[in-house]
């Protein structure tokens, strides 16, 4: 690996939001260290090439990481920006998350067509999404609605909820205020009655963990607290397993000295919702994800996961 690169190459995939993503971290970097050019490079992932697939059908949410990091590993970029979420627990060999920027609103957004809140949409509303997560959560709150799954990007699934085939979708807050759609926005869900997935809301910076360069020269954007939130947030869905077929979520934040986090496992028609919480220091984040984990698994969240894994 060359010394003291001049030109750095930013992997991202090629979505508007991606895009918007990326070119966040390529702003701060030059911002940072205008002495290098930080160019951006686009990557195309399995699900931008079957963008109407179901993710459990082409590899789960880890199928839009993959592909960045494959040029990683062969020195065709030398970081690349990811929507924290979409990234497996446990990373690629060889690789490392070197900053976590600081997190964006972790929370889900209703946008309808039929009513201002989810309370107000009528009774057999047809609502999208392709989250496991968001529709146990969504029917055990309203069990009479329709549920549909809903691919594409965010703005191929606003254009879909105008054209009328859906009456509500539910996406990342993150995601429509990073795309400038707060307009569309009908109503952000509580984490009470919607808790977010695992990392929601936060970016990535990946790259080689033995690329003692990059790694300097991004370490100023890392946030600390989100990093240690999503420490907590990850530490809890990699004690759990069960991967995206089961509906689970969490999320931590860091507040007077505290982490507190918060899990939720349901089954996927949200007949049985098992949540519950724990807090301590920033410092053991990972602990306290594992011993929530644990927690929650005695408390019936390993039937859950038994059953909607086929015992796996």
């Amino acid at each position: 690996m060359t010394a003291n690169r001049h030109t750095l190459l930013i992997g991202t995939r090629g979505s508007r939001l991606a895009r918007i993503q990326a070119k966040t971290v390529q702003e701060m970097l030059s911002s940072l260290h205008p002495d290098r050019a930080w160019l951006l490079r686009e990557i195309r992932s399995e699900g931008d090439v079957q963008p109407n697939a179901s993710l459990a059908t082409i590899g789960g949410q880890g199928v839009f990481v993959k592909a960045l990091e494959e040029k990683l590993l062969a020195a065709e970029i030398d970081l690349a920006v990811h929507s924290l979420k979409d990234m497996p627990t446990r990373l690629t060999t060889g690789l490392k998350i070197g900053a976590v920027l600081r997190r964006e609103d972790a929370r889900d957004a209703l946008v309808s067509r039929s009513g201002p809140t989810l309370d107000d949409l009528p009774a057999g509303a047809v609502v999208g999404t392709g989250s496991t997560r968001r529709r146990a959560q969504l029917l055990a709150h309203r069990s009479d609605l329709v549920i549909q799954n809903v691919r594409g990007n965010v703005d191929t699934r606003l254009r879909k909820l105008k054209s009328g085939g859906y009456d509500a979708l539910v996406l990342a807050a993150a995601a429509l205020i990073r795309l400038h759609h707060t307009s569309a926005i009908s109503q952000y869900l509580p984490p009470a009655l919607m808790l977010p997935a695992v990392g929601q809301g936060a970016l990535a910076v990946e790259v080689r963990e033995n690329d003692e360069e990059v790694i300097g020269l991004i370490q100023p954007l890392n946030h600390s607290p989100t990093e240690r939130a999503v420490r907590a947030e990850r530490a809890f869905l990699s004690a759990l397993g069960g991967g995206c077929a089961v509906p689970v979520a969490a999320h931590a934040a860091v507040s007077d000295g505290r982490l507190n986090l918060q899990g939720m496992v349901a089954d996927p028609d949200g007949t049985r919702v098992i949540g519950d919480s724990m807090s301590g220091s920033p410092r053991q984040a990972e602990g306290i994800g594992r011993r929530l984990a644990d927690k929650m698994l005695s408390q019936g969240a390993a039937q859950i996961l038994r059953e909607v894994t086929g015992g796996q």
